[in-house]
């Protein structure tokens, strides 16, 4: 009967009160009684599981879209980055191309300038020339003051300064101009006016004691020492020295005071 009542409560065919009121003896409706409370017992504890379970599979459920949800807002970060960074990496490599196309220019203006320069300078020394031939008038008929190279030379490391002209230091006609005034000849201290002082001198006669011109316009003059050489107080930062004419490019004429 315990058997058969819990096989026909479980089939749902009966309720549970149907199986109670089918007893035909008190000791068997105790028992009925007992078996059904067993069994309801146990469905409550297979629902209650079951409900436990449904229960830990909707956390586990709403976890793992919470984790999808977590991964897909990483993976969506991560291709922003690599966005962000490829479009920092296409800026530096236009900024880079424009640089060194930027560079490349400058050089071009650089080699341009230099060759222009050059250009230039070619074309000074030929004017020079044509400025004041050296063999266009006759050789001096007066005598070269040749004792003034060994008073030059007296002063040979006095430091060269601007508009200054001695005894302790010179600029180019500052120092031309004191050095003629021992053996009294007075001299304008301007290196242009001093090549208006004197006789024109050939290059090929020249004497120790006239004086040399370069530049055009002249800006320097220089005392001639014989064999080729010049006495000398050249610019800032330099001292009185001697130095060779073949070295000067820009070499203008000489005068003989």
């Amino acid at each position: 009967m315990n058997a058969r009542a819990g096989s026909i409560y479980r089939s749902g065919r009966l309720s549970f009160l149907d199986v109670l009121l089918g007893a035909r003896s008190f000791e068997q409706f105790a028992a009925t009684w007992d078996l059904l409370r067993d069994i309801n017992e146990r469905d409550a504890e297979s629902i209650s599981a079951l409900e436990k379970a449904r229960a830990e599979a909707k956390a586990a459920e709403e976890k793992l879209a919470t984790q999808e949800a977590e991964s897909k807002q990483v993976v969506n970060q991560m291709a922003a980055n690599k966005a962000a960074i490829e479009s920092q990496l296409a800026e530096r490599k236009r900024m880079l191309s424009g640089l060194e196309d930027e560079i490349a220019r400058i050089e071009a203006a650089e080699r341009a300038r230099a060759e222009a320069a050059a250009r230039a300078a070619v074309v000074s020394r030929s004017t020079a020339t044509a400025i004041v031939p050296t063999e266009s008038f006759p050789a001096p008929t007066r005598a070269a003051r040749s004792e003034v190279v060994s008073i030059a030379k007296r002063y040979l490391g006095a430091p060269y300064r601007w508009a200054a002209s001695g005894p302790n230091s010179f600029d180019c006609s500052g120092f031309t101009m004191f050095v003629y005034r021992q053996v009294g000849v007075s001299l304008p201290h301007s290196s242009r006016a001093q090549f208006g002082s004197g006789q024109k001198v050939p290059r090929g006669s020249l004497q120790p004691g006239d004086l040399v011109f370069f530049g055009s316009p002249i800006h320097h003059v220089g005392i001639y020492v014989g064999g080729g050489q010049y006495i000398h107080s050249p610019r800032t930062g330099d001292v009185v020295k001697i130095s060779s004419l073949s070295a000067r490019t820009n070499y203008t004429g000489a005068v003989r005071p």
